[in-house]
């Protein structure tokens, strides 16, 4: 039973993560981030490879590279920031409370073991239960992401299965413990058409009946309308836009969310059946490495106005569910 739509999961503050590699120039991978997560319902994190989106993913499941820093932020899980969490009572809500659906299922599968083994694996590791009980667990799971043979598929390794069974038994690992969110990373870029749209709607029936709350990155907008409740729009490590998936869709604001739109609807009329990988919009993406006190869209932005070149846009409230950082709605 899905639970309500307003009581708040997660709440990312102002987070601002830097990447300092050994000999390499720093990365500001996010820039003062902020995003709100309320229970049972489905937030999109929409943007160009190399945003931020995985950063942001990272960050929340405490998962980031020895050299990333968390220079400002919080992110407040339930009551209780993940940041200053202790190892041990983080070990207590990753994988169980908040858990991962990787964006490449044949790399987090290990591929000399059983796929109802690693399922249960996830079960061992965070419930009391028997052996026997875990089995029974599992082969519920399979069932439940749409196995008809869920005892066969148990003792399946992972090449006998095709690239949409692979994502199935990720999913029914991501679900086993019950979580109350899900963080899927491009759950659905590996797929033709007709297994994404499979996909979906196996995401959407788990929120249904089971009340998880989904954090879905993906450079594609197409897979959000009928799915997603609400749009972070990410652009060089900061959100630019958020709104409901209507408000994005229908009345974006950003000259960035705009181009995506448009290209959206370009790319639903021309791949029929097809599932062709989604075009970038024109231009170079912004770089990283450099201190630009503008905006950071502004080299690519067709409604580029003098101010953007030496200021950086503070986020303005268009209403109160859509929000976004653009000099053409400042007062």
């Amino acid at each position: 039973m899905a639970g309500d739509l307003s009581e708040e999961l997660l709440r990312v503050v102002n987070l601002t993560i830097t990447y300092s590699p050994p000999a390499s120039a720093p990365v500001r991978a996010l820039r003062d981030a902020s995003l709100k997560i309320n229970e049972s319902e489905v937030i999109g994190i929409l943007g160009e490879s190399g945003c931020g989106k995985s950063t942001l993913a990272s960050a929340i499941l405490r998962l980031l590279p020895s050299y990333a820093h968390n220079d400002t932020g919080s992110i407040v899980f339930r009551g209780s920031d993940l940041l200053t969490m202790t190892e041990a009572d983080l070990r207590k809500v990753r994988g169980r409370a908040i858990s991962l659906i990787s964006q490449d299922p044949a790399l987090c599968l290990n591929p000399v073991m059983k796929v109802g083994d690693q399922i249960a694996e996830v079960l061992r590791a965070h419930l009391a239960i028997g052996k026997g009980e875990r089995r029974r667990r599992v082969e519920e799971l399979l069932q439940a992401v749409g196995f008809e043979q869920p005892r066969q598929i148990y003792s399946a390794y992972p090449h006998q299965l095709s690239g949409g069974q692979r994502q199935r038994v990720v999913i029914a690992q991501a679900i086993a413990c019950d979580p109350a969110l899900v963080i899927a990373d491009e759950p659905t870029s590996k797929l033709d058409a007709a297994l994404q749209a499979e996909i979906l709607s196996l995401l959407s029936e788990i929120r249904k009946r089971r009340g998880t709350a989904f954090l879905v990155i993906t450079h594609d907008p197409t897979i959000f309308p009928g799915f997603a409740d609400r749009i972070a729009v990410m652009y060089a490590g900061g959100i630019v836009e958020a709104g409901t998936t209507e408000d994005i869709f229908r009345k974006p604001l950003h000259p960035y969310t705009q181009a995506l739109v448009r290209l959206s609807e370009r790319y639903l009329t021309n791949s029929g059946e097809t599932k062709m990988r989604f075009p970038m919009i024109d231009g170079e993406p912004s770089d990283s490495t450099r201190v630009n006190p503008g905006c950071r869209f502004e080299p690519r932005c067709v409604d580029r106005m003098h101010v953007c070149i030496d200021s950086d846009p503070q986020e303005v409230t268009h209403n109160p569910s859509h929000r976004v950082s653009c000099f053409k709605y400042g007062k």
